[in-house]
């Protein structure tokens, strides 16, 4: 019976999400949904990205938090041309139903990319769809080697992984040889970028991964 049930919720996301992305192709608009475990460094990377983008990406943003607007004030402050906070009161992640009614709060024509910072956490938000584009797995330096493997839904399911932090490793154990190894473990297709939200390594690199992603999108 508990699968059944978790069957049939899945299924209903599903539905829900591909309501969505069909309102997201119309427009024409690329979709990251962001996940990563707690502290990894989702919201100071869509800080330097807004503001780094200004001028060639008009980015909108979907902040998902168990609770407070904390996020949300930074990424506003960030200069993002729309913002939204969800907060979920326990739920461990964004699902498409909690996306759908924000998409009449937003005019999608003014957007280039529309980022959800899903709930910090490593298992859950990989089940669920919003209507994205691409998946991408934000991982610090700082978990250590080993999370890919002990959680590779999340890796399997994302096309991207960013790796932060980079500028910690000096005083860590933690080495990117074995932490891409083990990502590609378990997923042999994944595109990595390695960077520093803290002195901008590798962000480059990074930001023209979207740039060619929204110019495919508008040009579809």
């Amino acid at each position: 019976m508990k699968v059944t049930v978790v069957k049939d919720i899945l299924d209903a996301n599903r539905r829900v999400s591909s309501v969505n992305k069909a309102r997201f192709d119309e427009a024409k608009l690329f979709v990251v949904n962001l996940m990563s475990s707690p502290g990894a460094g989702k919201t100071a990377l869509l800080e330097k990205t807004i503001a780094d983008l200004k001028g060639e990406l008009s980015i909108g943003v979907i902040e998902g938090d168990i609770q407070t607007s904390l996020d949300a004030d930074r990424i506003e402050a960030a200069g993002a041309t729309f913002t939204h906070q969800i907060n979920t009161h326990g739920a461990c992640h964004i699902d498409g139903n909690m996306i759908a009614p924000v998409l009449d709060l937003m005019d999608m024509s003014v957007l280039d990319l529309l980022v959800v910072e899903n709930v910090g956490n490593l298992v859950c938000p990989a089940e669920f769809d919003v209507g994205e584009d691409e998946k991408m797995v934000l991982f610090s330096v700082t978990e250590g080697d080993d999370k890919p493997k002990k959680y590779p839904l999340m890796f399997q399911e994302s096309n991207l992984m960013v790796v932060n932090k980079i500028d910690l490793l000096p005083y860590l154990d933690s080495e990117l040889e074995t932490i891409h190894k083990n990502a590609r473990d378990v997923h042999p297709g994944l595109t990595i970028f390695d960077v520093s939200c803290r002195n901008g390594d590798g962000l480059d690199a990074f930001y023209g991964w979207l740039k060619e992603k929204v110019a495919a999108k508008k040009a579809g």
